[in-house]
């Protein structure tokens, strides 16, 4: 059987992607956070076995193409670190590809539970570049807001899948630029892409960008 060393410390770091790395998939995403780790020299934990990897997690897949300004990447330290966390910032992002900010550092308790378990809900903010007409795009949260079901079909895997979508809406508004701000479910309790929205609201021909501004998280 193998024992785990135990974690010294746990930080968890609130970034931002922006530029080309939108682009960069969640697998590849972990794979720079450790080339950036490890040029830092931060006193990595590792897992024990033939293929030892950091000890790091990545909160919430981010669907490619779409920025943010909240992930969370939590990483377990062998030895504690006195750190100042200007300091720590400008470290990390001295090694950082183009596109990756930091946007906090803060230290938690190393027996709290996943961030993957407590992940609840998303919100984004779709900016439209082809102007859209405010009465119209409200008529079409309108229309979709009053159903009491939306039923889709889901494939994965060669197999098919019928779910109801609209308790995973949470809500839908019109911001001050004419952009849509969309709250929606995401994690195990079920997950809309903002995407997928659009393709609700007819709206997936629309040249738009999509941001990811807030993930919410459930109390432990």
């Amino acid at each position: 059987m193998t024992h785990l060393s135990p974690i010294a410390q746990r930080l968890r770091i609130t970034f931002g992607k922006a530029g080309p790395l939108r682009y960069t998939s969640n697998l590849d995403m972990a794979k720079i956070w450790e080339r950036v780790l490890r040029r830092a020299d931060l006193p990595l934990l590792y897992t024990r076995g033939f293929n030892t990897r950091p000890r790091i997690s990545l909160a919430m897949p981010l669907p490619l193409g779409i920025s943010s300004e909240c992930e969370i990447l939590d990483i377990s330290l062998r030895e504690r670190l006195d750190f100042c966390e200007a300091s720590l910032r400008e470290r990390l992002l001295a090694v950082s590809p183009q596109g990756l900010s930091i946007v906090a550092i803060t230290e938690v308790d190393p027996r709290s539970s996943s961030m993957q378990s407590r992940i609840s809900s998303a919100e984004y903010r779709i900016r439209f570049h082809d102007a859209l007409e405010r009465a119209s795009l409200q008529r079409k949260i309108d229309e979709l807001l009053c159903q009491e079901t939306i039923i889709v079909e889901r494939r994965r895997r060669r197999k098919r899948s019928v779910m109801d979508v609209r308790p995973l809406i949470l809500s839908l508004e019109i911001g001050e630029q004419a952009d849509l701000l969309a709250h929606l479910s995401v994690g195990d309790r079920g997950n809309l892409r903002p995407d997928h929205l659009l393709e609700l609201l007819d709206l997936d021909g629309a040249h738009n960008s999509i941001h990811r501004s807030r993930l919410h998280m459930l109390a432990e």
